[in-house]
């Protein structure tokens, strides 16, 4: 995804001693107890590199921007494997291709597949599909999605060889129907398949969901199955960490970048950061998963997906770095890999139970002062905003019903979010922050049936 901070206007296991676990090594001495009815439990890192030929391939035979097959070149491909390999050694990454990138019968994308194919071997790197350059939904029916992603997963069996299927599918966004056609057609059932709190950047809008791993209803990609009726087996994954304070922003509004978070474009690609500021904020992210967030949910999940022809390798390393250094217990694996784990311990959404507390960073806009509290389980997701410096109550900045109705769209269009009471991006009329007894005396028995002890923040 071209996430850029001046947005390039396209038309609008290691060794326990490196500090960098594979699951495999780490099974022994962290995993013991996640099975139980309580979920996963550790720290878990997951990257994907993109390798394309155009800059966003909608469809087969049609591309928007630019065509970046220079900045592609095998020796870019090798440069972002080594500075994986130097940021964590023995660790295990994703790459997806795109459907040109599969095709192109140039030498050096020829060299291309047959570098991604080694490193499966080599490492046990995954390698896997992304179908319409992240924005399938929005450019392509979902008929000719689900035929291109079977073609392309027959065309990577063949280029890795030895019967070889991925575990995942890198996507963007992915319409339900498709992410039920990947488990139950292609046997994959795991869909790194919504960009969480994407709204006004790039080609496709998408807020409303759940940012950590869940399994989406037939109805709707952002809605959790509530049932079996509507369940899907196929576990849904975000596919951007975000500072929580700069996610609630609408785009770029204020001149802030809502995008902010773990990615390079946004932090050390943003002017106003530079390399150490934006690097600090990298880490300060990662933070906000790692350290509350493991303690709030019992695990905490970090992950990026980063293309190739936008460099950047020198501070993926040094990211790589900083975060095994300060959670040592870190284990890094493939997309399919943490999705696959993830659904090894949670058969459905029932238990599903986030919650996130994070404090700004002091980044341009995540403000120092504030403070946002998430709360996300199977029937709504709940976002409470302060500032903590000040005292008072809580504003009540996102209330997403999830037991209501859902449809996605029947027509191309970029809006495939998931809004109903109130949305944090403020977009609507109705989307103003109100405290907790402005919202339907209907709607706080919900929200204080599952958490009695807002009651006092009301």
């Amino acid at each position: 995804m071209n996430r850029n901070w001046n947005r390039r206007q396209f038309l609008s296991g290691a060794a326990a001693s490196a500090g960098c676990l594979t699951l495999a090594a780490a099974q022994k001495n962290a995993l013991g107890a996640v099975a139980n009815s309580s979920g996963l439990r550790g720290r878990f890192l997951t990257h994907v590199s993109v390798v394309r030929v155009n800059q966003i391939e909608v469809t087969r035979t049609r591309s928007i921007g630019e065509d970046e097959a220079v900045d592609n070149r095998s020796e870019r491909i090798r440069a972002r494997r080594e500075a994986f390999e130097r940021g964590c050694p023995g660790g295990r990454m994703t790459w997806a291709i795109s459907w040109l990138a599969l095709e192109d019968s140039r030498p050096e994308y020829k060299e291309a597949r047959r570098l991604l194919a080694s490193y499966h071997d080599r490492y046990g790197d995954e390698v896997t599909f992304i179908p319409g350059g992240y924005f399938a939904p929005m450019y392509n029916t979902r008929a000719e999605t689900r035929k291109t992603i079977h073609d392309a997963l027959q065309l990577i069996t063949r280029m890795v060889g030895g019967g070889y299927r991925p575990e995942s599918v890198v996507a963007g966004y992915m319409d339900a129907e498709n992410q039920r056609f990947l488990a139950t057609e292609e046997g994959i059932h795991v869909c790194q398949g919504q960009i969480w709190s994407q709204h006004g950047i790039d080609n496709g809008d998408g807020d409303g969901g759940v940012c950590y791993p869940y399994y989406p209803s037939r109805e709707h990609y952002l809605k959790p199955a509530q049932g079996a009726a509507d369940f899907i087996d196929c576990v849904c994954l975000d596919g951007w960490t975000c500072d929580f304070l700069s996610a609630r922003r609408e785009g770029f509004e204020g001149g802030f970048n809502s995008r902010m978070g773990v990615g390079p474009i946004e932090t050390v690609g943003n002017p106003k950061l530079g390399i150490s500021g934006g690097r600090k904020e990298m880490l300060d992210t990662t933070a906000m998963h790692f350290d509350r967030g493991h303690a709030l949910n019992g695990f905490g999940w970090v992950t990026g997906i980063w293309e190739v022809s936008l460099g950047h390798n020198e501070d993926l390393t040094y990211w790589l770095q900083a975060v095994r250094e300060r959670w040592p217990d870190m284990k890094v694996m493939t997309e399919g890999a943490f999705g696959l784990e993830w659904r090894k311990h949670t058969p459905n959404n029932k238990l599903l139970n986030y919650r996130f507390d994070a404090k700004g960073t002091g980044a341009p806009g995540s403000e120092k002062e504030m403070e946002i509290e998430w709360f996300m389980n199977r029937d709504f997701r709940l976002a409470l905003l302060r500032n903590w410096t000040a005292g008072g109550p809580p504003a009540v900045i996102d209330f997403t019903r999830y037991d209501l109705k859902a449809r996605e769209p029947e027509t191309l269009q970029r809006e495939w979010s998931l809004m109903n009471v109130l949305n944090q991006k403020g977009t609507r009329p109705q989307d103003k922050p109100v405290p907790l007894s402005g919202l339907s005396a209907d709607d706080q028995r919900r929200i204080f049936a599952r958490y009695p002890e807002l009651k006092k923040r009301g």
